[in-house]
């Protein structure tokens, strides 16, 4: 083992590996409590040991291989549920069944994905559940994601559980039959990883890649197993394309760039072109749907030779029919900042003043309006502006540049 481990290689691990864990301990187990408190249990364990031991040569590996024998000594302990303990035994007389290999079946995370989004599940706790158990979401995380209060997420968290566990859900990916009742809140929780990841809620840095990436891996599992699904393909585009910017979204201290200021050479254009290809592949078919909409937004975005020849009025356009399926506050709070490249600062200010109150928690809605306020000139209003987003996000690399356009703006 490596001397000298840090909690900060705990949390890497943490980060990379929690959702392998679970789906693996969930598999053999048929128990979703069961298999997150086991693997709290490991990852305790490894912030008291790793620190004077090292980081294990397998780390995944030995998470996956004490989460088992706790959950073992767990099941042995209910000695009262005859059905459990004798499982418990079954499992540790047959030592490591297959179901307790982290890579013996590459989408073991998408069967837990499908299980938590299983139809008796409401649509906001099927993505809360799945956040939670899949990408090792914090409750207070997953809370600020959906604006509710943190003890109201609990509460969600524990009921999904519950009603999985009562139901006897299977684990497993459905049937070709079942996929269409369960396809759309699978991509809506890979979107709400992917976004966790993009723009990280809290937390010294912007991005995490580890959150990213498993969207991606996990959308591209689903394309495989539903081709013809234009949303499905939309979906993947999306994250491609806004993956491709990810090199040029910091900077070298890892500060946030915005877009209009990003090096456009940094971007990855292999992957820009994969999604622009999806892109239009799914317009071609005429059955684009929100995902395929905001990817081809992107699209725009990628196809531009930089900031000043974005095509603005065609992005409109698309956000106009985004609006039209999807008529959500988010959605018409950038198509304002869309608007404000075609018709002017004042005419996007009005449209962000009219979504201030079923937004008033949400911190880019401040942060946009700040920022408009700034390019009209009013700076008193501006500064304002950028103190509420400042209260309202968490991730330093953010707050950071917020505080430098507050201070640019009000000459401090």
């Amino acid at each position: 083992m490596e001397p000298r481990a840090s909690s900060a290689d705990v949390e890497r691990v943490f980060r990379a590996e929690h959702g392998r864990a679970v789906a693996a301990l969930a598999k053999a187990f048929g128990d979703l409590d069961v298999a997150e408190e086991a693997v709290a249990d490991a990852f305790a364990l490894a912030l008291e040991r790793w620190p004077g031991d090292g980081v294990p040569p397998s780390p995944a590996g030995w998470i996956v291989a004490t989460a088992k024998n706790r959950a073992i000594d767990r099941l042995r302990r209910e000695a009262t549920r005859a059905d459990r303990h004798a499982r418990a035994e079954a499992l540790r007389a047959r030592g490591e069944p297959e179901a307790m290999e982290t890579d013996a079946v590459p989408d073991e995370r998408l069967r837990l994905i499908f299980t938590c989004c299983h139809p008796a599940l409401g649509r906001a706790a099927q993505i809360a559940l799945t956040l939670r158990l899949l990408g090792g979401l914090s409750t207070p995380e997953i809370a600020r994601a959906f604006l509710l209060p943190e003890a109201t997420m609990a509460q969600r968290l524990v009921r999904a559980k519950g009603k999985i566990r009562d139901a006897g859900i299977p684990y497993r990916v459905p049937e070709a039959a079942e996929l269409p009742a369960r396809l759309a809140s699978v991509l809506a929780v890979v979107y709400l990883v992917f976004n966790e990841g993009y723009a990280s809620t809290a937390g010294p840095a912007l991005v995490r890649e580890d959150l990213c990436a498993e969207a991606v891996r996990l959308a591209r599992v689903l394309v495989s197993l539903v081709p013809e699904e234009t949303e499905a393909r939309g979906l993947l585009a999306l994250m491609l394309l806004a993956q491709s910017r990810r090199p040029a979204r910091t900077g070298a201290a890892g500060e946030l760039v915005p877009l209009a200021e990003q090096d456009r050479a940094r971007w990855d254009r292999a992957l820009a072109a994969e999604g622009v290809a999806l892109v239009r592949a799914c317009l071609a078919r005429g059955d684009a749907g929100p995902y395929a909409i905001q990817a081809a937004i992107q699209a725009v975005h990628a196809e531009a030779r930089d900031a000043a020849s974005t095509d603005w009025p065609r992005i409109v356009r698309f956000y106009d029919a985004l609006v039209a399926i999807d008529p959500s506050p988010i959605v018409a709070l950038n198509r304002a900042v869309a608007v404000a490249e075609v018709e002017g600062l004042a005419a996007a200010l009005a449209l962000v003043d009219a979504l201030e109150k079923c937004l008033a928690g949400y911190h880019l809605l401040h942060a946009i309006r700040a920022d408009l306020l700034r390019r009209m000139g009013r700076g008193a209003e501006a500064t304002a502006a950028y103190e509420k987003a400042i209260a309202l996000t968490e991730n330093e690399a953010e707050r950071e540049f917020l505080r430098e356009r507050r201070a640019a703006v009000s000459g401090a």
